[in-house]
């Protein structure tokens, strides 16, 4: 599992330096734009570490895309079919949240991420992350506290939630077992 996730370090990073270069953007640019130290993107960029959600949403972010958008960009090849098997797994090393993108690359507004959350775990998201999507979170098993700004929702085995504007977000798997919840992208 540590070799897949240095190869996923890898694409993400190459990604990240292709969509920095594509903008003319420098370190110093992207990491004022992504408020993510230079150092940090440097790291990144080559591979050395494997970035947190948290970074990763800031740095796509500050390219007007979402976190799907920039790991699909990483690691997706196009075409209609995706295979499991072919299917990217990101997993956050801070939290051990798991990601797994769903969705062939297309021009289709739509992306399907498949998360599952430890017990315990929280993720949180700035309003950013979100001003390019709407989202629905549909709640597969275990139990999911969703905080959107000041509301807390409590959603059991097959809830799903719409959720409102863009505002500061938490994900949190209360326990006792792990939430795994299907998150459906809609880009504007």
């Amino acid at each position: 599992m540590d070799d897949i996730a240095n190869d996923i370090s890898s694409t993400i990073g190459r990604r990240i330096h292709t969509e920095r270069v594509a903008r003319s953007w420098s370190l110093a640019e992207l990491a004022e734009r992504s408020d993510v130290s230079k150092a940090m993107l440097s790291t990144i960029e080559r591979g050395m570490t494997s970035p947190t959600a948290a970074l990763l949403v800031r740095i796509a972010a500050a390219f007007g895309m979402t976190l799907s958008t920039l790991i699909a960009r990483a690691e997706l090849q196009g075409g209609g079919l995706l295979r499991e098997r072919d299917q990217p797994l990101w997993r956050d090393p801070a939290t051990g949240y798991v990601r797994r993108h769903l969705s062939p690359v297309s021009d289709m507004p739509l992306e399907l991420i498949r998360v599952q959350l430890p017990a315990g775990a929280k993720v949180s998201f700035p309003a950013a992350s979100y001003a390019f999507i709407r989202q629905q979170i549909w709640l597969i098993s275990g139990r999911l506290e969703f905080t959107e700004g000041d509301i807390v929702h409590k959603l059991e085995t097959g809830d799903c939630l719409a959720l409102g504007a863009p505002s500061d977000c938490v994900f949190h798997a209360p326990g006792p077992d792990a939430a795994d919840y299907l998150v459906a992208l809609a880009r504007r």
